[in-house]
């Protein structure tokens, strides 16, 4: 290999590209929690197929949408969910979808069908499915806690002007 000399040409053209480029505009930028641009959404979940939601709204959350996405970090949106009774299911899934728990006592396993569930507690089927599509970390937990869902049309976060998002008009960006 050749030895830099003073005066190669070599060492010329060098010295020349490093003065013309700019390096700050080469570094990744890594976006923290205080300088994500967050935003507020309201989303209607009338009509809407359960896992197809929480697909989107979970991209929403976690800011994969985001040009400035930095995985190790929450920024994400903020997204509110309301009508989280009215939400769809395809197939026979109502009666045969079920979520199993356990009470922790011997014989406690708890089993409900997402019909019966969706009648006690709307909001558990939504949020369950979403928080499955976050990570398992303490990220995860707290990119969930930008999630809010609601049974009617109602919500209590007039104050963030939330914007009105349609799911059905997201188109992928591959």
């Amino acid at each position: 290999m050749h030895a830099l000399k003073k005066g190669s040409v070599l060492l010329n053209w060098i010295n020349i590209i490093k003065h013309k480029m700019n390096y700050l505009s080469y570094k990744t930028v890594s976006v923290n929690k205080e300088h994500a641009n967050k935003k507020w959404y309201v989303v209607d979940a009338e009509g809407q197929i359960l896992g197809r939601l929480a697909t989107e709204v979970a991209m929403i959350l976690r800011g994969k949408r985001k040009a400035c996405f930095t995985p190790h970090s929450d920024c994400g949106d903020n997204v509110i969910i309301i009508n989280a009774e009215k939400v769809v299911l395809t197939g026979n899934k109502m009666t045969q979808k079920y979520y199993v728990h356990h009470t922790g006592y011997p014989g406690g396993q708890r089993i409900r069908t997402i019909g019966e569930q969706l009648k006690r507690k709307p909001t558990f089927v939504l949020e369950h499915a979403i928080k499955g599509m976050l990570p398992k970390t303490r990220l995860g937990n707290e990119i969930f806690r930008n999630l809010y869902v609601y049974e009617g049309p109602n919500h209590k976060h007039e104050a963030q002007q939330p914007i009105e998002l349609k799911i059905n008009t997201i188109k992928n960006k591959k």
